[in-house]
């Protein structure tokens, strides 16, 4: 009996767990031998080994069984069933039981988002998108999420172009300046109008960028501690308290330099970077809006409040351990997806539950919004 039932239920979070040949075997070979290390050590000091494991384990029928069933339940990361194989994950959506799942990579982008060089950076897009929709072809439910970095304009619209014709139904971007540019400079819509007319979301995930929290603020005098899982995704306390900056930064800038009133289609989705800080956002851009509409001629001519544009075209994943319910009554039934995050253990081993305890009061037409509709509102082409 598959884990989500008696309701059309989406997933707008799921990953790959990649080995460390994954993305050069994708990669162009004047670029292979110039893409950064696999940066492991967020996956704990074990990560390599997991790797090892796990393609050992695919080779075993017996140990494949046995965690073939309840696969929410089941093992996690690496050791995931249909973490690293794309026949098992098919196998594995039948028994999760959701009509369509995002997938993300996981340390892929680690291989070129930080480099300086923009043949990397543009050359390991190109691979991760190569390979992520390769990963997902085949099979309607899945997702395929590319990469784009927005440094260069010419060759982020180049870039999604090539994604799009590949397969890939969303892009994801980094959540932070483009280049030396914001992310609403007029350079860039292109790539904007590209995805809007495609009915392509661009999505903004943990993980795509530097971390927003100063390196300084971790030297307090102790040691280093671990973060909550031990690896993971490396986010210690202050770490997880600054994940908002940067989704609000990158949005803010996409409203107040009218981005979404240029491109009405443009939509997006703000992925595992929790949602519990977004009323407060929607009231502090409206502020913003107001205090400066008569003095800045962009914000003057914005066709209504730029949260009007936040709630038309961006939607939000709650944690799974966070109230969901709260977040929705507060700021809109409109604006929330569920996710699982899996095979990550941030999802949980049963993030319906966790999310159906917070709902208490919430009508059924809330409730499908959450899992399903406001999902599909984001593949809705212009």
């Amino acid at each position: 009996m598959p884990y989500a039932q008696g309701r059309v239920i989406h997933d707008a979070d799921s990953h790959i767990m990649e080995s460390l040949e994954w993305l050069p075997s994708y990669a162009e070979p004047a670029i292979r031998d110039r893409l950064l290390s696999l940066k492991l050590e967020a996956g704990g000091a074990g990560a390599a080994k997991a790797i090892r494991l796990a393609q050992e384990r695919q080779q075993d029928p017996a140990a494949t069984a046995a965690i073939a069933e309840n696969v929410v339940a089941g093992p996690k990361g690496w050791a995931a069933y249909g973490a690293m194989d794309p026949s098992e994950r098919r196998r594995a959506l039948d028994d999760l039981g959701f009509s369509r799942q995002l997938v993300f990579t996981t340390f892929a982008g680690s291989q070129f988002m930080p480099s300086k060089d923009l043949n990397v950076k543009y050359g390991g897009a190109r691979a991760l998108n190569r390979g992520i929709a390769e990963w997902c072809a085949g099979d309607d439910r899945l997702v395929a999420v590319g990469v784009v970095p927005l440094d260069d304009p010419e060759r982020a619209r180049a870039e999604v172009e090539f994604a799009i014709g590949a397969g890939c139904g969303a892009i994801w971007v980094p959540a932070a300046p483009a280049g030396d540019r914001s992310p609403g400079h007029p350079d860039l819509d292109p790539v904007w109008r590209r995805l809007a007319e495609t009915g392509t979301p661009f999505m903004l995930h943990v993980g795509a960028t530097a971390p927003v929290l100063q390196p300084a603020y971790h030297e307090n005098g102790h040691p280093r501690p671990k973060d909550w899982l031990g690896g993971g995704e490396n986010l210690r306390a202050k770490d997880f308290f600054a994940l908002s900056f940067a989704p609000q930064n990158f949005l803010c800038s996409l409203a107040l330099d009218g981005v979404f009133d240029r491109h009405p289609g443009l939509r997006g989705g703000v992925i595992e970077l929790g949602a519990g800080w977004v009323p407060d956002m929607l009231r502090r851009l409206d502020q913003a809006w107001k205090g400066w509409r008569k003095t800045d001629p962009v914000l003057g001519a914005l066709s209504m409040p730029p949260s009007e544009f936040i709630r038309r075209a961006v939607r939000f994943t709650p944690f799974a351990t966070e109230d969901a319910g709260t977040i929705i009554r507060e700021g809109g039934p409109e604006l929330f997806l569920f996710s699982s995050d899996f095979p990550h253990p941030e999802g949980t081993k049963n993030p319906i539950e966790r999310f159906e305890a917070t709902f208490d009061g919430l009508g059924e037409d809330v409730k499908d919004r959450f899992y399903r509709r406001n999902f599909e509102d984001l593949f809705t082409a212009a």
